[in-house]
């Protein structure tokens, strides 16, 4: 990832939380919640090891296609269960952008990991960083989406009373949370793709 070492460790840090509180929700989560949660923690825990500074941990050559073969297996699987659920279409986004990242910050696309591992004279200056129309897409989608998230956070939070618990008990009773999760995680897709 572009950037200064430090937010880089900080963005790390969040999605790791978010990913963590996600798997945490699988354990009182049914069904439909349960592959959501699942999903949601996937997501957390491969936009931390992406967020990772390239200038102080330099990812192996193959790790980032590990990324894309990981993200495009759980962009398939979010695409099959979006029949259900429209909100397994926002994974798919989020996984599709996952591959995208991955593939243009790898080594041969001339992206932002391979300027870190010290090759900046590469010849192939129009992927790095990406497609320009669709990392720009993305950042529209991830605009509207954390405007949206954080929108329908202000009455669940005002409507929780105050401090009041969690509804049925469990890590999957706190609505806010769980929404405050998908802001924070659509927040960092954000960051992530200004920085590609």
């Amino acid at each position: 990832m572009h950037g200064p070492a430090m937010s880089g460790w900080l963005l790390m840090a969040l999605c790791a939380m978010t990913g963590a509180y996600c798997l945490l929700r699988t354990r009182s989560e049914t069904g439909e919640g349960r592959r959501t949660a699942r999903a949601e923690a996937l997501m957390g825990f491969g936009m931390a090891a992406m967020a990772v500074p390239a200038a102080v941990v330099t990812p192996p050559v193959w790790g980032w296609a590990v990324y894309a073969v990981l993200f495009g297996a759980a962009s398939l699987r979010a695409l099959w269960f979006s029949r259900h659920s429209r909100h397994h279409l926002h994974h798919l986004v989020g996984s599709s952008a996952m591959v995208y990242m991955a593939l243009a910050m790898s080594p041969g696309a001339g992206g932002a990991h391979g300027e870190h591992g010290g090759h900046t004279g590469h010849a192939v200056v129009a992927t790095a960083g990406g497609i320009p129309l669709l990392t720009g897409l993305l950042l529209a989608y991830y605009a509207v989406y954390v405007l949206r998230s954080g929108a329908r956070l202000i009455p669940v939070a005002a409507t929780a009373g105050g401090g009041g618990g969690p509804v049925g008990g469990g890590w999957g009773a706190w609505p806010e949370l769980a929404l405050a999760c998908r802001l924070t995680m659509g927040i960092a897709m954000f960051a992530m793709l200004l920085t590609l």
